[in-house]
């Protein structure tokens, strides 16, 4: 007995379409606010971090943006207290890829 049958027997009024619904892929648009995003430097325990902070939107539009910065600078990461804490120094990189986005920047720290 195959698959087809099985679900014969379970839902006799089933009707099958052939046709698949296309599905409408609409791409996520990120809340872009008005005061500029802070991005500075430290050092933590010897090793250089950088830390972006400031972001004003949704909880996962910030994950969204943590996760999109991360893979494109290939860099480890982790998102705690509202800021995104990244290994190493990438202020210059991250604030280009964030005006592209069309946020504010503000650099502070070195």
């Amino acid at each position: 007995m195959d698959l087809q049958e099985q679900l014969k027997k379970l839902f006799p009024n089933h009707e099958v379409s052939i046709e698949s619904e296309p599905i409408a892929a609409t791409p996520h648009e990120l809340y872009v606010q008005q005061e500029p995003m802070i991005c500075k430097y430290e050092k933590r325990k010897g090793k250089p971090t950088t830390i972006i902070s400031g972001y004003e939107g949704d909880d996962e539009d910030f994950k969204v943006l943590a996760k999109e910065i991360k893979t494109k600078l290939a860099v480890g990461g982790s998102i705690k207290d509202g800021e995104i804490i990244l290994q190493g120094d990438y202020r210059d990189k991250i604030m280009k890829l964030l005006q592209e986005k069309g946020f504010k920047t503000k650099r502070v720290g070195g």
